[in-house]
């Protein structure tokens, strides 16, 4: 039986907010185990002092105090969880400092979490899942070259994608829109392997990801089934050729957002979700419904106009329709609108997410909406840098998959 991955809690909150229990089961669905590291008192007091933080709350110091331990190595983890309230400023401020010095003092794998009354273990799943596959399959996620004839796909919610590779090369690709997740699937894959020329009998390994994975992982009888952050990773960096050192990955996805940071292709810090659809592709996609235009048009359409002629607040989607609605009624040129919703989404983003993650260029974007250039170009302008967006972007999951799954072959010989 396989030794459960321990992951050190570092927190403030968590037991009077309730979802203590759902943080412990999210990690035990995955094989983990979580853990408060023991220090002593004289330990904290010192470990404290020496941080350099004027902090009030007592668990806060305490959590300083125990991941200085942790970077030290006086206690022995596999992973690190950060979790504080996200109505606590002081909160923010301590989750952001300890995810940085950990990352840059250890090589130890971190997620950090701002909670809620609300949040499940459902909604933590996919972290404690990434956090027990960096400890557990260091070595795999390693592997920077793809070998003989694997099957990768990727179950959105939006789209599924499948690619076909073979000996480090994409020989076939297949992209549907998800409606049922089996039947979208095995319609993506017929087409990847059509493009390919290959039969399914011939595929040596196979590999899953995305919401749908373990539905459609079970159905191609998948030797890798994976949550997105890590595989993602993998085929992002894959793609833009940049396997060695450390770069960002973004993937504004149909639901939700992704901000990873990679160091030699494997995940360091990330961070998933977002406070609503107004800053997902969702919101893109109704803003070039409601502009009549395709989802494909809309990123030229965005560098025609200037986002500051148009106010708007999405995130909310619902208001963020109603601004749509409004600039529209009022007179706004369509190429402004179009600008407005792709500056708004990269700068929730960029204000959600990016703030939980070391921005280290380059900066990768991933993800069917890397293929509107106004949104790579409005998230180029925050971030002050050029933005990547390597061939075959919107497939990166099934690259990672197809690619990871790969390493499996050996096994099976």
């Amino acid at each position: 039986m396989t030794a459960p991955v321990r992951i050190a809690q570092l927190s403030c909150g968590p037991e009077y907010s309730g979802i203590q229990k759902e943080i412990n089961d999210a990690a035990a669905a995955v094989g983990a185990e979580i853990f408060y590291p023991e220090i002593s008192l004289k330990e904290m007091q010192r470990d404290y002092g020496a941080f350099g933080l004027d902090i009030r709350s007592p668990d806060l110091k305490l959590a300083i105090a125990r991941a200085k331990a942790l970077v030290e190595g006086r206690i022995e983890t596999d992973g690190v969880f950060i979790a504080t309230c996200f109505r606590c400023a002081e909160g923010a401020i301590v989750r952001n400092e300890l995810r940085r010095y950990i990352v840059e003092k250890s090589t130890l794998p971190v997620v950090s979490y701002s909670f809620t009354e609300r949040t499940t273990a459902g909604t933590l799943l996919t972290r404690m899942e990434a956090l027990t596959t960096i400890a557990r399959r260091r070595a795999l996620l390693a592997r920077e070259v793809q070998e003989g004839l694997t099957l990768g796909v990727d179950s959105g919610s939006s789209t599924t994608k499948a690619v076909v590779m073979r000996d480090n090369r994409i020989i076939g690709k297949g992209w549907v829109p998800t409606t049922e997740v089996a039947k979208s699937a095995e319609e993506a894959i017929g087409n990847a392997l059509s493009e390919a020329g290959v039969k399914r009998d011939e595929i040596q390994a196979a590999g899953a990801t995305g919401y749908g994975r373990h539905l459609v992982g079970s159905r191609i009888k998948a030797d890798l089934i994976q949550e997105e952050l890590t595989v993602n990773s993998k085929g992002a960096v894959y793609l833009a050729d940049h396997q060695k050192g450390p770069c960002t990955v973004i993937d504004i996805g149909g639901m939700d957002n992704k901000a990873i940071t990679v160091y030699d292709g494997i995940p360091g810090t990330f961070t998933m979700g977002g406070i609503c659809a107004g800053a997902s592709g969702r919101f893109l996609e109704m803003t070039a419904k409601r502009l009549g235009v395709e989802i494909t048009e809309l990123g030229p359409l965005a560098m025609k106009g200037i986002s500051r002629n148009v106010p708007m607040n999405s995130y909310c989607i619902v208001f963020g329709t109603q601004s749509l609605v409004n600039a529209l009624s009022g007179g706004s040129a369509p190429e402004d609108v179009a600008a407005a919703a792709c500056h708004s989404v990269a700068e929730q983003v960029f204000e959600q997410q990016l703030q939980e993650v070391e921005i280290k260029e380059p900066v990768i974007m991933v993800g069917g909406t890397s293929l509107i250039e106004g949104l790579v170009h409005a998230m180029g302008l925050l971030l002050q840098t050029k933005i990547v967006v390597p061939p075959n972007s919107q497939y990166i999951g099934a690259v990672g998959s197809a690619l990871l799954a790969s390493g499996f072959i050996r096994e099976k010989r």
